[in-house]
């Protein structure tokens, strides 16, 4: 099989499978007599294999992975599965979190007036200072009374605060809150996010049908490495 024949399959150019091979994706392929490059259906399978496993763990795993297996170090791809498996679990749970810290706030009416920290904090059932914690990592932004300098929190302001709360009795970091409270920021509030956590969903679904397929053809592969 030359490469272009490899190639063609997938729709890819034969210089690409020539870097597969050299980057481990592949095995190795035979020479003819003048050079050129021979491959095999299990050269094929390989293929069918990585591109398989791209789709559902990336391409920095994928490559990882057939390398591990062309390097016959079949438990290491296996912990690699693993790990990703790992992720895509670790990211369900947390969509799962948002998805019942928004709950949590639907049924709540729209906050009126603004609070400052000592009667929001005590709303809250929190202290001033992880509100002022908060205020630091971007959580919420409060503007300052211009006579006594003191945090005026909006409705707004409030709404991105219990938001933060409910996540972080979730257990979830900071650093990992911020990107969800700018998202229901730059929304205009909760509800425009209600297709993005669908996308989400739909993305993690997909993923993980993938991981399936990938699982599949790398099995393949595997029976036909063996002697």
């Amino acid at each position: 099989m030359r490469p272009v024949d490899l190639a063609r399959e997938h729709g890819l150019s034969t210089q690409a499978i020539r870097n597969y091979e050299e980057a481990g994706i592949l095995p190795a392929a035979e020479r003819t007599v003048h050079g050129y490059r021979t491959y095999t259906p299990l050269h094929a399978q390989a293929l069918r294999a990585f591109l398989a496993l791209v789709h559902g763990h990336g391409h920095q795993t994928a490559t990882s992975i057939m390398q591990a297996v062309n390097g016959d170090a079949t438990e290491d791809a296996l912990r690699l599965i693993d790990e990703s498996h790992a992720q895509l679990l670790d990211d369900r749970r947390t969509l799962q979190a948002v998805e019942a810290a928004l709950r949590d706030l639907a049924p709540v009416p729209q906050e009126r007036g603004d609070a400052f920290i000592g009667p929001l904090a005590r709303r809250l059932g929190i202290r001033p200072a992880t509100l002022r914690k908060w205020e630091n990592a971007g959580l919420v932004q409060p503007h300052r009374d211009p006579q006594t300098g003191y945090r005026v929190y909006s409705a707004a302001d409030i709404r991105d605060a219990r938001l933060a709360h409910q996540l972080r009795r979730g257990g979830y970091l900071l650093e990992q809150i911020a990107p969800l409270i700018a998202q229901v920021r730059s929304a205009g509030g909760v509800a425009p996010l209600e297709q993005t956590l669908r996308d989400w969903r739909t993305r993690l679904s997909a993923r993980g049908r993938a991981m399936l397929k990938g699982a599949a053809d790398l099995d393949v592969y595997l029976r036909a490495r063996e002697p």
